[in-house]
């Protein structure tokens, strides 16, 4: 059976009060009781593919603690953690460490799922995790304010079996608000021009090749592959989008609304850490 976008469990975050006072891309508020409702839909969504879903409690002190999938990248039942940074108000002069962030997902990493955490060696190297892609074949790690060359460094030592390709990002989301993974081998991606700019960086460098689908709307290109399953954003708010995936995507597909979560820039990769626990055989 292939393994590529096989999970057993998943992390998530509440969502705080504080949530709400994070900036958002248009100016308009964030709407808690509807980020509730949507966050519960995804809890929903992944419990019916299989996912055991680990829910931890809100965070008053880190709004940006419902984003887990920024503090670890996890492959083949090893996890390193990351250093993702809290930029306020896209201001990159003041940013902060997330470090309590970052404690929580290891303790739930090491203590609740057994995964064997690995950490960035040197004091130079910052990376966010949601500018890590990996597409079964190889990693892509996006460079920018929050992740640098010595972070994707770390990254390929940590998988050496796998190419690293470091690329620059432009704008302000990450890698991964931009390109992620609908299906084995298929890479989704919006129309717009930073979008197309990294797909082009992406495809130049890349070890193999691989399917492209292309959609009109930005937030539409966020979406997760589970368990043989396509999850993307639904009609409501992506409807062009919503027919492309209807016509060009022949597995099952579940679609949810996300759009107090859009405001920030951040989509459906952003809010839940996705992990495949491997069975341990000990011997005797």
């Amino acid at each position: 059976m292939p393994t590529f976008g096989r999970y057993t469990h998943a992390i998530i975050s509440r969502v705080p009060d504080s949530f709400q006072s994070l900036p958002t891309i248009d100016g308009t508020c964030i709407d808690l009781d509807k980020a509730r409702i949507q966050q519960d839909a995804l809890v929903r969504c992944l419990r019916s593919l299989q996912v055991d879903v680990l829910e931890l409690p809100p965070d008053e002190d880190s709004p940006n603690s419902v984003f887990p999938s920024d503090c670890a990248v996890i492959h083949q039942g090893v996890a390193l953690i990351c250093r993702p940074l809290t930029t306020t108000n896209n201001n990159i002069n003041n940013r902060n460490n997330r470090g309590k962030d970052v404690a929580t997902i290891r303790a739930v990493l090491r203590k609740e799922l057994d995964i064997d955490v690995v950490e960035l060696t040197s004091p130079k190297a910052f990376i966010n995790a949601s500018d890590v892609l990996f597409t079964g074949k190889e990693f892509f790690v996006g460079v920018d304010v929050e992740t640098n060359t010595e972070g994707a460094l770390q990254l390929a030592n940590t998988w050496p079996e796998y190419p690293t390709t470091p690329v620059k990002l432009e704008g302000l989301r990450r890698l991964r608000d931009r390109i992620t993974m609908a299906g084995v081998d298929v890479l989704s991606v919006s129309s717009t021009e930073k979008s197309q700019l990294l797909l082009k960086r992406i495809e130049r460098e890349a070890s193999h090749r691989y399917k492209v689908l292309t959609l009109p709307e930005e937030d539409a290109a966020n979406c997760l592959f589970v368990n043989g399953t396509l999850i993307h954003i639904d009609s409501c708010e992506a409807a062009e989008s919503y027919k492309l995936f209807e016509s060009r995507v022949d597995y099952p597909q579940i679609s949810l609304s996300l759009s107090e979560f859009h405001k920030t820039g951040r989509g459906l990769s952003s809010i839940c850490l996705l992990v495949r626990k491997f069975q341990n055989i000990r011997t005797l």
